[in-house]
C-alpha cells in the first residue's frame, strides 16, 4: 500500500514538472518604437528594438526589410541606413553606417 502511494505521488510530481516545462514562456521582448519596455525600469534603448525601428522607418521609404534581417545581416542594415539613415528618427542608429556619420554637412 505504501509503495502504491509513493508511486502515485512520484507520477504526480513528474506530471507537474513536465506540465510546467511545457508551458510557453512569456519572456518575449516588447518594443515601443526604438525602446524596449522593461517592467520596473521604464523604456530602455536596446540594439534589438533599434534594429526593428530602423526596419520600420526604412519600410516607410519603400524598402522591403524586416527587423530580423537588419539584425542578422550587416549589409542589410547598411542598405536600410542608406535608404532612411538621414531621417531624424534613426540618424543616430545609422551614424556608423553613413559616410558622414549621419550629419548632412561635411567640412
Amino acid at each position: 500500500m505504501a509503495r502504491t502511494v509513493m508511486t502515485v505521488a512520484l507520477g504526480a510530481a513528474v506530471a507537474l514538472a513536465v506540465g510546467t516545462a511545457a508551458a510557453p514562456a512569456s519572456a518575449k521582448i516588447r518594443c515601443d518604437g526604438r525602446y524596449q519596455i522593461v517592467h520596473g525600469q521604464g523604456p530602455i534603448s536596446t540594439p534589438y528594438c533599434e534594429d526593428n525601428y530602423l526596419a520600420y522607418v526604412a519600410r516607410g521609404y519603400g524598402m522591403h526589410v524586416s527587423g530580423r534581417a537588419v539584425r542578422r545581416n550587416p549589409h542589410v542594415k547598411e542598405q536600410a541606413c542608406r535608404v532612411a539613415g538621414y531621417d531624424d528618427r534613426v540618424r543616430d542608429i545609422c551614424a556608423d553606417w553613413l559616410p558622414d556619420g549621419g550629419g548632412r554637412y561635411v567640412r
